[in-house]
């Protein structure tokens, strides 16, 4: 099959055109995805304005690493029953072979960074191609534009996974942006006692009460007084919310952070984390494991990102999409480019 195909290239930082080329076609081992919706986060700005790491950008590239879509073909080897199948996919190319991704790890891999829409062709485009190894096949009836979040979903449930939440306990989140209101879903299907929501905006303090939160709270109201949380998950990626989320902790509490911060971000104090015994992990991306279980409760209803989108735009629009992403807009939730 051959056709015209639309992508969104960033040939340089703050340097951008649609071009229209031939379909692409699978090769062995690979498919090709007709994609539905993509959505824009922080990320993509950054490699727009060339504000990202060298390491995590290659120029030229066509973003778009939150996506949704539709097995359009196969190449050689792949199950040809995958078209037509509602579809999501990881984002980081491990090599599988490494020692870090043979032990499940494979956001750890060795073998060097590669990921779709920063270093390999994205989803701001008609079409996508990319090995079906990665593929995550979603239930026949879901919602594909909402599906588009499942990549910070998948972040999210690498979090809640290392956080590891018991029944009855403490929670804190700490940002409701895209992660933190998601976090929010996720950490409220594990019955905590108490699940607070910590951002500084009245409209996602709104949207977290609505997904499962006890409480929502400025971070003026929430005070200075001692940590009492048995799990704090931090997604703001503020320069002082990192350390903000080791003082919530309780005495031998849980901490996971999500949010990646600028340079110049305030340190984590070692004589609190000492003292108070404290566990702090960290993500970045979302391995496997993480991402069958944010499509599992995606494709069962736990999961609802539908309310977290407040922009559908074409794709021709992707300047548009990068004004409003960095706005600063209260109102400006997940915006996605619909191709």
């Amino acid at each position: 099959m051959t056709g015209p195909a639309r992508s969104v290239v960033v040939e340089r930082p703050g340097a951008f055109r649609l071009v229209e080329a031939e379909r692409p076609e699978p090769g062995p081992g690979e498919v090709r995805v007709r994609v539905h919706a993509a959505g824009v986060c922080a990320s993509d700005r950054e490699l727009f304005d060339g504000t990202r790491p060298a390491d995590y950008a290659r120029y030229p590239v066509v973003p778009g690493h939150e996506w949704s879509g539709m097995v359009d073909a196969v190449g050689e080897g792949v199950d040809p029953a995958l078209v037509g199948r509602g579809t999501v996919a990881e984002g980081f190319r491990a090599c599988q072979r490494c020692e870090r991704c043979r032990a499940g790890e494979q956001t750890l891999c060795t073998a060097g960074y590669a990921e779709t829409g920063f270093t390999e062709p994205g989803a701001f485009a008609d079409y996508l191609v990319l090995p079906a190894r990665l593929l995550h096949p979603l239930a026949p009836d879901v919602d594909l534009t909402s599906a588009a979040l499942l990549e910070p979903a998948a972040v999210v449930a690498a979090a809640v996974l290392r956080g590891a939440p018991r029944a009855g306990e403490r929670i804190a989140v700490l940002g409701c942006g895209t992660l933190g209101l998601l976090a929010v879903q996720l950490l409220a299907a594990s019955t905590p006692v108490e699940l607070l929501a910590v951002d500084p905006r009245p409209r996602p303090l709104e949207l977290a009460a609505e997904m499962g939160a006890t409480r929502a709270l400025t971070p003026e109201r929430v005070g200075e007084g001692p940590g009492a949380f048995d799990l704090v998950v931090e997604t703001a990626g503020a320069p002082g919310t990192a350390a903000d989320a080791c003082r919530l902790a309780r005495r031998g509490g849980r901490v996971v952070l999500t949010g990646v911060p600028e340079p110049g971000a305030l340190g984590l104090d070692p004589v609190l984390l000492l003292v108070n015994q404290l566990t702090v992990a960290g993500i970045f991306g979302a391995a496997p494991a993480a991402w069958s279980y944010a499509v599992h409760a995606f494709n069962h209803g736990l999961l609802r990102p539908e309310k977290l989108v407040s922009h559908q735009l074409p794709l021709a629009s992707f300047g548009e999409a990068m004004r409003l992403v960095g706005s600063g807009d209260p109102d400006v939730g997940k915006v996605l480019l619909m191709p």
